[in-house]
């Protein structure tokens, strides 16, 4: 049997310790069901991008289009440009500004590594503003494309 050796005349004495029990149950709760629901939080699912169905933006009076032909040559507007030109090409399009948004459309048998290192020549360029183009799902399904034969020095199959 315990006994107190001080006198107080209140019954309810103040505990100044925090009961921390509680507190950790409810932290292993919490930590059993992260444990549960990450595993399911990852999904692997095959992409295939060709078409949007996102609501059609307004145009600009005059779009800038850089193009990723199929034998991943570029165009900008109607005019091919090489990719050392690139940069030259774009500041004399839109002289020297370079917060103009550049539409940038690609081939759909284009690998998307050669779309991103065209990303990247524009990044290097400083044209940061990029809108990506695509056909717009009309509920139809689009006629069958023939086989290209793939350009000298690729790999048919590869990154597609």
């Amino acid at each position: 049997m315990a006994v107190s050796l001080k006198e107080s005349g209140d019954d309810l004495a103040e505990v100044s310790e925090i009961n921390v029990t509680p507190f950790i149950d409810v932290i292993l709760v919490l930590l059993i069901i992260f444990m549960v629901a990450a595993p399911l939080s990852t999904v692997d699912v095959p992409v295939d991008l060709p078409v949007s169905n996102a609501q059609q933006q307004p145009r600009p009076d005059k779009p800038l289009f850089l193009s990723v032909k199929n034998d991943l040559t570029l165009a900008l507007g109607d005019d091919g440009v090489a990719r050392d030109g690139l940069q030259a090409a774009l500041d004399a399009r839109t002289h020297g500004d370079r917060e103009q948004r550049v539409f940038l459309r690609a081939d759909q048998g284009v690998a998307y590594g050669e779309l991103m290192k065209v990303m990247n020549l524009l990044r290097s360029a400083g044209y940061l503003k990029i809108a990506l183009v695509g056909l717009e799902d009309t509920g139809q399904a689009a006629p069958a494309a023939p086989a290209a034969s793939p350009a000298a020095g690729q790999n048919p199959g590869v990154g597609q």
